[in-house]
């Protein structure tokens, strides 16, 4: 099975689905916008309509969608109408890109009982998935081919503090 969240910038959002078991595989890159196979450069400028999201394809038997909503909520601040921590613009706020008729259903549950943690409106948008478009190859697995870029990129952009003291994680 495959599911498809956008959550800000990329990179951070590849490793915490990399660790569960039963993910087979996660990829960088766009969804949402309406030019076929976007380039990094394109998709940054905002105009393309693309979010950089990641695509993740999973064991259904092993790990549950809901177990990959909880992951994705745990990555993200779903209050940001501007994109996510430093990053602003219209390719890096947050959504889900639902797959399927029981993906929504479930999506739509997730996002009721999260807003409940949160004085301000969810705006993180549910979508029905029409195309994902893999990033450039130095976008992938970013984290592992940069460790130190990364981590000190994570610390930098805010998104590390916001998750500690929002979720203590």
């Amino acid at each position: 099975m495959e599911a498809t969240f956008a959550g800000g910038c990329f990179w951070c959002m590849l490793p915490p689905f990399s660790k569960l078991e039963g993910v087979k595989n996660v990829v960088a890159g766009y969804s949402g916008g309406k030019i076929k196979n976007p380039s990094y450069k394109e998709v940054s400028t905002g105009a393309t309509g693309h979010l950089e999201a990641i695509q993740i394809t999973y064991d259904a038997t092993i790990v549950s969608f809901e177990k990959l909503l909880e992951t994705f909520w745990l990555q993200i601040n779903p209050t940001d109408d501007e994109g996510q921590f430093t990053d602003k613009g219209p390719q890096y706020k947050t959504a889900i890109f639902y797959h399927n008729q029981e993906q929504k259903l479930i999506a739509e549950k997730s996002i009721k009982q999260i807003s409940k943690d949160f004085t301000k409106l969810i705006v993180t948008k549910l979508v029905k998935f029409e195309s994902f478009y893999p990033a450039e190859e130095y976008h992938q697995n970013y984290h592992k081919k940069n460790p130190l870029s990364y981590a000190l990129y994570k610390k930098a952009s805010g998104r590390a503090s916001f998750l500690k003291r929002t979720w203590c994680s």
